[in-house]
C-alpha cells in the first residue's frame, strides 16, 4: 500500500521548511551513527490520525541559476506532479503577492486537491485577517504559525481529507517484487530491457498501484519476479533534467512497495554522492538491497580492476556493507545473469527467520567470546533475544538496563548474528528491551 505525498509550496520566506521541520517530527533530526549515511532534507515522512505520509518541501529544492520566478514555477510543477494533495503557503503578514499568484495559477490547472495555509498568524487577533486569501479561489485558508505550531492539526484535518482512498494491494509471498534506483543514466530503463529481452517469458503486464507505472512479471529459472517500474521514470522535461534530488522523489514509491532495491551505479562516471543518498532511503525503509555497477563494459574490466571498484563501493557505502556487489553490463548483457540469483538470495535472506533457541545459542556464544561492558560499574546483562518482524529481520535482545546497550555492541552482536546466519543483502535491526 503506498503512501500519500504531500508537497509544501509557496514563494520563498514564507515558512515552508519550518512547518516541513513541524511536520516530520524528529525524524528529520534522526542520525544514524554509522559512518557514510548521508541525508536530504527534500523529503520525510509525517504522521496524523493514524496516517503516515510523504512529505516533500519544496523549499528544499535547488534548481539552478534561473531567475526566481522561473524556479518557483519549476518547484511547484515538481509538486503538483509527484503529489497527491498540495499545501500552498503564503505568508500572513506581507498579504498576497505577484508570486503567489502566479503560483496559484500553475496550481489551478492541477486539478489537485490544495490546502491553502497562511502562515505567520501569531497572533490570534490576526486570525481575523486572512479574509483576502479566500479570493484566489482554494475555499477556506487555514491560519498557522509555523513558528509557535499553532494552527497545524486543523490543517492536517483537512489535508488527510484528500488522501486517495486506500486500496489493499493483493500481494503473493511468493513472488520477488524489485525495483531499480539510481541517478538519471545511470541505466535503469536498460537493465530492464535487458533483463526481459534475455528472458523473453513477460507473463504481462499489470497495473501498478503507483500512479504511472506498470508493473511487468517476469519468470526465470522456477521463480516469478515483478520489476516496479518507478512513476517518475517516463517523465521528461527540463524541470527533471534540472537537479539529480528528483530522482529520489521518483524512487520513493517504488522503494515502499519492492522486497529487493536494486542500488544502480554508472561505473563510467564512478560514485556520487547523490547515490548514497538514493540508496539512504532503500536502507531506511529496510529493504533488501542488491548494488549494481552498469555500465562495465565501458572500463578496462578485469579482476583486479573489479576488486579495486567494489573497495570502492565498500568505502563510499559504509552503512550498505551487507549489499553484494554485481557487475554486470545492460547494453552488452555481460554477467547479466549474475544479478537474478543475487536477487533472489538478497530477498530469502529478507524474510528469513531464526528459532529463538538457536538464536539464543549464538548470543550467548558471543556475550562468552566478549563479554558484555561496564558503564559506570554497572555491567550490561543479556536474558535473552527473539526475532520479533522479518523484511527486515527484527530482533528484540531483553536485558537489565537498555542504557548500558552501546551501540558498538549491538553492533558486535548484529555482526555476530550475520557470521552465523548469513542475512547478505538485507539489514538487520536489533531492539534492546527491559524485561518487564
Amino acid at each position: 500500500m503506498r503512501k500519500s505525498v504531500v508537497a509544501i509550496v509557496g514563494r520563498p520566506n514564507v515558512g515552508k521548511s519550518t512547518i516541513f521541520n513541524r511536520l516530520v517530527g524528529e525524524r528529520i533530526s534522526i542520525v544514524e551513527d554509522i559512518p557514510g549515511v548521508t541525508r536530504d532534507r527534500i523529503y520525510s515522512q509525517a504522521e496524523w490520525l493514524t496516517k503516515t505520509f510523504n512529505v516533500i518541501d519544496t523549499g528544499g529544492i535547488e534548481i539552478g541559476d534561473e531567475p526566481l520566478l522561473i524556479q518557483m514555477r519549476q518547484q511547484a510543477e515538481v509538486a503538483i506532479d509527484e503529489a497527491d494533495v498540495i499545501i500552498f503557503m503564503l505568508n500572513g503578514k506581507e498579504g498576497i503577492t505577484a508570486a503567489d499568484e502566479e503560483v496559484a495559477k500553475l496550481l489551478f490547472k492541477s486539478n489537485k486537491p490544495v490546502v491553502l495555509a497562511v502562515n505567520k498568524i501569531d497572533n490570534p487577533e490576526m486570525r481575523d485577517e486572512i479574509y483576502e486569501y479566500y479570493s484566489l479561489g482554494f475555499g477556506q485558508p487555514f491560519p498557522i504559525s509555523g513558528a509557535h505550531g499553532l494552527g497545524l492539526g486543523d490543517l492536517l484535518d483537512e489535508v488527510v481529507k484528500h488522501f486517495p482512498q486506500e486500496e489493499l494491494e493483493e500481494i503473493d509471498e511468493e513472488t520477488i517484487y524489485f525495483s531499480l534506483i539510481g541517478r538519471p543514466n545511470v541505466g535503469k530503463s536498460s537493465l530492464v530491457n535487458a533483463l526481459l529481452n534475455e528472458e523473453r517469458v513477460i507473463v504481462s503486464e499489470i497495473e501498478g498501484t503507483t500512479r504511472d507505472a506498470i508493473d511487468t512479471k517476469l519468470h526465470k529459472d522456477d521463480q516469478d519476479y515483478v520489476i516496479i517500474d518507478t512513476a517518475g521514470m517516463r517523465k521528461r522535461g527540463k524541470v527533471y533534467e534540472a537537479t539529480e534530488k528528483y530522482s529520489v522523489l521518483r524512487a520513493l514509491r517504488a522503494i515502499e512497495r519492492s522486497d529487493v532495491v536494486l542500488v544502480l551505479i554508472d561505473a563510467e562516471t564512478g560514485i556520487r554522492e547523490q547515490d548514497k543518498k538514493i540508496a539512504g532511503y532503500a536502507h531506511d525503509a529496510g529493504r533488501a538491497i542488491v548494488i549494481v555497477v552498469n555500465k562495465w563494459d565501458t572500463v578496462e574490466a578485469n579482476e583486479k580492476s573489479m576488486k579495486e571498484f567494489e573497495e570502492k563501493v565498500r568505502a563510499h557505502f559504509q552503512f550498505l556493507d551487507y549489499a553484494p556487489v554485481v557487475f554486470l553490463s545492460a547494453k552488452t548483457k555481460k554477467r547479466l545473469h549474475t544479478l537474478l540469483p543475487s536477487v533472489k538470495v538478497a530477498s530469502e535472506n529478507h524474510a528469513k527467520r531464526i528459532p529463538t533457541n538457536v538464536l539464543n545459542d549464538v548470543i550467548m556464544d558471543a556475550i562468552a567470546m566478549n563479554p558484555t561492558p561496564t558503564v559506570k560499574g554497572r555491567r550490561l546483562k543479556v536474558l535473552y533475544a527473539t526475532q520479533v518482524a522479518v523484511k527486515p529481520p527484527s530482533f528484540v535482545v531483553f536485558v537489565n538496563e537498555p542504557e548500558l546497550m552501546h551501540f558498538s555492541y549491538q553492533r558486535f552482536l548484529e555482526n555476530k548474528i550475520r557470521d552465523a546466519f548469513g542475512f547478505v543483502g538485507t539489514p538487520i535491526k536489533i531492539f534492546a528491551r527491559k524485561r518487564q
